[in-house]
């Protein structure tokens, strides 16, 4: 029998909106996490790597590698004032700021004079298999890429490995190949994702047919809740790709949308997918639902059979007991129109045999009828 699936734990977000705020406010959420930075600088040669928790880690490197891209990548999003230092550097529109540390925004894709703002939902079971759901952002400029996580997890080994290795447009195709890049690995987690959830499809079908019981319709609807999680992501992840392809902005050049062409084609096959596996949460409920609903009929069947022969029976043993005496027990005088057989010798017997036989007819003609071989 399988088990439940745990109860989908959604990141909580303190959304804190003030009423008539003043656009472009930075208000951080209570629980996010101090930033980690890690700063890329690579070029056709060499990759060079540093880390630290200050604005100041970007500019030592900007300095120290002037001939290289940068790909800066800001790991929890708890420090106001770095938010505000990193915009005031890269002159970054504080609107853009505010869709940074606002962590529920839908994938989307902004242009801007001098670069491209884009978001994306990262979407994954964690070590417990719950649900986690988290943002990413981006900025692109001229051979910088700025990324921005809620959470200090590690989503993209597959792109630093490539990056390490050199090999590939990596390195030589400019901070768009690298924002391509990281939207791709967010997409394939989407298939990994949906590959698991496949399988627990599977399971919960298997566990339907062999022995049903009441978690197979909650499985089936936690895992529904996952999948419009899913395409909430999905469905504007294809508009903002479909976005840059059609931008002429040169941060997003022709080499670039190449390669976001096949991302575009993964998000159609991971909304394909998602749609696909709502029609089956949905009829392994409905399925569910009617088995229920057909075992009920067949436990009212067997009620009803059995009702059915006893109610004779029972209308036989009612006339005999409303006590209508044949003779008047004062005056011994026969009555008329009243209880014959009350005073017959064996009568009580005549009276169960006939009912036994009454019984036996029914369930031979119930029998016939092919009543008993369908419960």
């Amino acid at each position: 029998m399988s088990k439940p699936l745990k109860r989908i734990r959604y990141k909580k977000r303190d959304r804190r909106i003030e009423v008539g705020a003043s656009p472009g406010s930075i208000n951080i959420s209570e629980d996010a996490l101090k930033p980690v930075i890690m700063v890329y600088s690579y070029n056709d040669k060499e990759l060079i790597k540093s880390e630290g928790k200050t604005v100041d880690i970007i500019l030592k490197q900007f300095k120290k590698c002037t001939d290289h891209a940068h790909w800066i990548q800001v790991k929890g999003l708890g420090d106001k004032k770095l938010m505000e230092e990193i915009g005031s550097h890269l002159n970054i529109n504080p609107l853009v700021l505010e869709d940074i540390v606002n962590t529920h925004q839908r994938p989307k894709f902004d242009e801007y004079d001098d670069y491209v703002f884009s978001t994306s939902r990262i979407i994954h079971f964690n070590k417990e298999n719950e649900l986690v759901n988290c943002q990413f952002s981006s900025l692109i400029k001229r051979n910088i890429i700025i990324s921005f996580e809620e959470t200090h997890d590690e989503y993209f080994e597959a792109v630093k490995a490539r990056l390490e290795a050199g090999k590939g447009a990596i390195r030589t195709a400019g901070p768009g190949y690298m924002c391509y890049a990281l939207t791709d690995t967010i997409l394939d987690n989407y298939f990994v994702l949906l590959a698991k959830i496949g399988d627990m499809l599977d399971d919960t079908e298997d566990h339907l047919y062999s022995s049903p019981d009441k978690s197979v319709m909650y499985n089936a609807q936690a895992l529904k809740r996952i999948l419009i999680t899913v395409r909430r992501a999905s469905w504007p992840e294809r508009d903002k790709i479909n976005e840059m392809l059609r931008t002429e902005n040169p941060l997003v050049s022709p080499e670039v949308k190449i390669y976001l062409r096949d991302a575009y084609d993964h998000c159609i096959q991971i909304m394909d997918l998602v749609e696909s596996y709502k029609e089956i949460t949905s009829s392994i409920i409905d399925l569910y639902l009617s088995m229920v609903s057909n075992r009920m009929n067949e436990i009212m069947k067997v009620l009803t059979i059995i009702s059915v022969i006893f109610i004779p029976l029972t209308f036989i043993a009612g006339i005999y007991g409303m006590n209508f005496a044949r003779v008047d027990p004062v005056t011994n005088k026969v009555m008329p129109d009243n209880l014959p057989e009350l005073y017959s010798p064996h009568g009580y017997y005549y009276a169960l045999l006939g009912m036994f036989i009454i019984a036996v007819i029914q369930i031979i003609v119930f029998w016939k009828k092919g009543w008993f071989s369908k419960l």
